[in-house]
């Protein structure tokens, strides 16, 4: 194909606002690509090579913009580009505003007479993206005006989109998916599965074309090509008790997600975006070699760490970003592998398994390092485990349907990021309990109440959760002096003691004197500057309850 037939296409799809007619042109442009379809996939929408490989053009604005200006002529400077790219807003509107010459100055760069090809723009692309080492600017210049100088004011328009992955025609991932099974008469679904495990639009076209719904159903996992994560979405544990028969319930970990491919023989990493971090994080591929039993598709986290605590998110980026001096950096920053989940083991893929089933897998093959997953549909427990996640130093809980299979690329309702507190109270102390074991000489889980108008006191709910060792022994030391009664284990304390308490939500419930219970709350200080007068009031309580 013409590139200047593609960009009449491009055109006409860019005039297009409805879904609908969008999809349409893009199956006409798919059905009539012969050779050039698995190119087409992709360039329309403003990739230039399959999602899975990391290799990008490494073509900046600036160089583009130096490209742009050889082009146009002598008199035309960088500068005079991004002016009038101020002016218009869109590079391919500045690049459609000039005049390249046709024809002109082909001799000089080995090019014929012939009009451009969207093979020969994949294929001096491709030459361009892998031009390295000194003078490579330079030379990266001189295709990109190369192909400048053999196109139209149409043409140039999407070249320079292309160039700068700024397509802006419409056409997302959804409209090829959908693109290719009606130009192929293969199945949404089994398309749709076929890219989860490629990650390649423009192979699955080929194949959907090619070979039909058999073709699609035979693609599967390939060690070495990375594939979209599945993503979680906000949620509440009442969510998850309400939706599924068990909660699959893991720590969160302030990492970085990462995706190790094993071949038996070879380790590769991949950060979430696919980019390879191999080389930026050698103790993981060690790591790996050492522990991981047979070849595999890991998915998991890297997280920084220091003497057994863990470090902000912005040191294990710190360690992604390093390409030099990679053993000082890691001297300064040590990271480990957290991984959770499992998407291939031993030649079988298990993107269909049940999450539960994928996790023994991962135990099986990888020893250490393997995140802990409990599965209950008890409350308690699953406050318990953010209790202790967060007192190891982590983000708090992941709630997964344990039955859930793995959907690349998915924000589903079967992972859910546990939300944080949105609403904080201020309640009064008017009881509590004595820990045990460790916890024994402490006040371990207290009862919360917030004020009536005639200064007596409703109870709303305990919290035990958010507080570390350390803070338990203050908050003991602190309320100790004011317990008025005690039975066993349960003590009343004199309403002193202000608590900044986070919650989930607000529920009605007899359990508690307000007529309301905390769903997950957590301890988040003790107010110091207020008094029990100045506590939240049942009012309040009622007025957030309401608003929920």
């Amino acid at each position: 194909m013409e590139f200047a037939e593609f960009a009449e296409r491009a055109g006409e799809i860019e005039e297009l606002s409805a879904d609908t007619d969008i999809i349409e042109a893009v199956t006409d442009l798919l059905a009539s690509a012969n050779d050039d379809l698995e190119v087409l996939a992709r360039f329309v929408q403003g990739r230039v090579f399959p999602a899975w490989d990391s290799t990008t053009l490494d073509i900046g604005p600036n160089l583009c913009y130096t490209a742009i200006a050889h082009a146009a002529g002598q008199n035309v400077s960088a500068d005079d580009v991004e002016d009038r790219l101020a002016e218009l807003g869109d590079i391919g509107a500045v690049a459609a505003s000039y005049d390249f010459g046709g024809q002109q100055g082909l001799a000089a760069f080995g090019a014929g007479p012939e009009k451009l090809t969207v093979a020969e723009v994949a294929d001096e692309l491709e030459t361009l993206a892998h031009t390295e080492g000194a003078g490579s600017q330079d030379t990266k210049i001189d295709i990109l005006f190369g192909l400048l100088n053999r196109t139209s004011s149409k043409e140039a328009r999407y070249l320079a989109r292309l160039v700068l992955s700024e397509m802006r025609i419409g056409v997302g991932e959804g409209a090829v998916r959908d693109a290719i099974a009606d130009a192929f008469d293969v199945p949404v679904k089994a398309t749709e599965r076929a890219l989860q495990v490629s990650n390649d639009y423009g192979r699955v076209a080929r194949v959907a074309r090619d070979s039909g719904e058999s073709g699609l159903d035979e693609l599967q996992l390939e060690v070495g090509r990375p594939v979209q994560a599945m993503l979680a979405q906000a949620g509440t544990v009442t969510d998850a008790l309400d939706d599924w028969v068990n909660v699959g319930v893991e720590w969160k970990f302030d990492g970085a997600r990462v995706q190790i491919h094993y071949d038996g023989d070879e380790v590769r990493v991949f950060s979430r975006n696919m980019e390879e971090v191999t080389d930026a994080l050698p103790e993981i591929v060690e790591y790996t070699h050492e522990n991981l039993e047979a070849p595999a598709i890991v998915d998991g986290e890297i997280v920084a760490m220091d003497d057994g605590e863990p470090l902000p998110f912005q040191e294990v980026l710190r360690r992604f970003r390093r390409k030099h001096d990679v053993a000082r950096a890691r001297e300064e920053v040590a990271v480990e592998l957290r991984a959770f989940d499992c998407l291939h083991a031993d030649n079988k893929d298990l993107l269909t398994a049940p999450l539960t089933e994928r996790h023994d897998r991962l135990q099986s093959i990888l020893s250490g390092g393997v995140s802990a997953l409990t599965v209950t549909d008890d409350a308690d427990e699953i406050a318990a485990i953010e209790a202790n996640a967060l007192d190891a130093g982590h983000e708090g809980i992941m709630l997964k349907n344990p039955e859930s299979t793995y959907s690349p690329g998915r924000r589903g309702k079967n992972w859910l990021k546990r939300k944080p507190d949105v609403e904080t109270l201020d309640l009064v102390v008017t009881g509590a309990e004595w820990g045990e074991g460790r916890r024994a000489s402490f006040l371990g889980t207290f009862l919360l109440s917030p004020r009536e108008e005639n200064g007596e006191f409703e109870t709303l709910g305990k919290v035990a959760t958010g507080i570390t060792d350390e803070e338990l022994a203050e908050l003991t030391e602190l309320l100790e002096p004011h317990i008025a009664t005690q039975d066993g284990q349960i003590v009343d304390i004199s309403p002193e003691i202000v608590f900044e308490v986070g919650y989930e939500e607000i529920q009605q419930s007899p359990t508690y004197s307000a007529g309301y219970a905390l769903r997950f709350p957590r301890f988040l200080g003790v107010r110091d500057d207020k008094s029990p007068a100045d506590a939240d009031s049942l009012e309040r309580v009622e007025r957030l309850a309401e608003s929920q």
